[in-house]
């Protein structure tokens, strides 16, 4: 029992090494590469300007790409991440999206944009952060769990069954090499913008963001195959993550150090360390107490939300996305529209 414990404490330990280090490298990339999704969707949608839509783009090509590359050489196994063990809700994916991405526009910012923005000294964002997770959880675990369990069940299932798989099926074609050519595909697309291809800063930022997927998932499956998988294969996410923080922070004698926590804390460092590199760290509040109200309640519908869907922008949007999983890019189209919807009601007249 005693070996056990030190086993599973030992693989948590090594599990929140990773985090931090892949923290740190999300946190100074989004900092330095000017990767912000509200951001991305907000200059796209109203000021026409496309620019922060490639860097995603790129990002996006970048993380599929190394992730199914090393999952073709065994140097992780996708199938072992709970995009695929888990059978996708079609319909927690479209009302998780459209909650969060609605939360998204009141608050100003997602769970990851929002530790980022906390690592340049901004203090609306460390509040958001916190009820933030205080939502996941009270919807993952706490008197929200019960409900969301009954509205939106999640059944196992057995074996991969992706956008990939479903691909090859039809065109015969290896799902390895249908998941390269998309992602060649959306590289190409984001240097096509010219702001892009011309920054050395921006493609190695936005490479960095898409890595960060790949690296993820080859820590922690090499943790979880000699642990016996003490801990989870997972890669970045920060809806639960930021819960698990938050409660690891409190009930750290009693809780162990896991990839989530490593990977929040990381990601704050890493924006602090940027935003010190760019000389740019001031401590910013909010003047406005309707303004904090909005952002404030626009955090709980992401917590709500983002425990629906199962991810946020980074863990459907980007990791799910990356795996090819049918969760990923339905949930980032519905956050998308969820944002969109929000971002038209904070632009009509005596808006909240």
């Amino acid at each position: 029992m005693g070996v056990a414990l030190a086993t599973d404490v030992a693989a948590g330990l090594q599990a929140g090494t990773v985090g931090l280090g892949v923290g740190i490298l999300l946190g100074l990339c989004a900092r330095l590469g000017d990767f912000c999704t509200l951001g991305a969707l907000e200059t796209a949608l109203i000021g026409h300007d496309y620019r922060r839509l490639h860097i995603w783009s790129l990002a996006l090509g970048v993380a599929i790409i190394s992730t199914h590359l090393a999952d073709a050489s065994n140097m992780i196994d996708i199938g072992r991440t709970l995009y695929h063990t888990l059978a996708w809700n079609p319909v927690a994916s479209v009302a998780g999206g459209l909650l969060f991405g609605y939360g998204m526009a009141m608050a100003g910012n997602c769970g990851f944009g929002a530790l980022v923005r906390a690592g340049d000294g901004d203090i609306r964002s460390i509040l958001i952060v916190v009820v933030l997770g205080i939502a996941t959880y009270a919807t993952l675990a706490g008197p929200l769990a019960p409900l969301r369990a009954f509205i939106f069940p999640q059944t196992e299932q057995a074996g991969r069954s992706g956008i990939s798989e479903g691909l090859s099926s039809i065109t015969s074609l290896d799902p390895t090499w249908l998941a390269a050519a998309l992602g060649l595909l959306l590289i190409v697309t984001g240097m096509r913008h010219p702001q892009v291809r011309t920054s050395a800063l921006t493609v190695t930022c936005a490479a960095g963001v898409g890595m960060s997927v790949m690296l993820s998932f080859l820590g922690t499956t090499q943790i979880a195959e000699y642990s016996m998988d003490a801990v989870l294969v997972e890669g970045p996410s920060y809806t639960a993550p930021v819960g698990r923080s938050i409660l690891y922070l409190m009930t750290a004698t009693g809780t162990a150090p896991s990839f989530s926590v490593g990977l929040v804390f990381g990601t704050l460092a890493g924006a602090v360390a940027g935003s010190l590199w760019r000389r740019s760290f001031r401590w910013e509040a909010c003047d406005d107490p309707r303004e904090l109200g909005r952002q404030l309640g626009g955090a709980i519908l992401m917590g709500v939300g983002g425990v629906i869907a199962m991810g946020c922008t980074i863990g459907q949007g980007l990791t799910a996305t990356a795996l090819l999983a049918w969760s990923g890019p339905v949930t980032l189209l519905s956050i998308g529209a969820g944002a969109w919807v929000g971002l038209q009601r904070l632009l009509m007249p005596g808006d909240l």
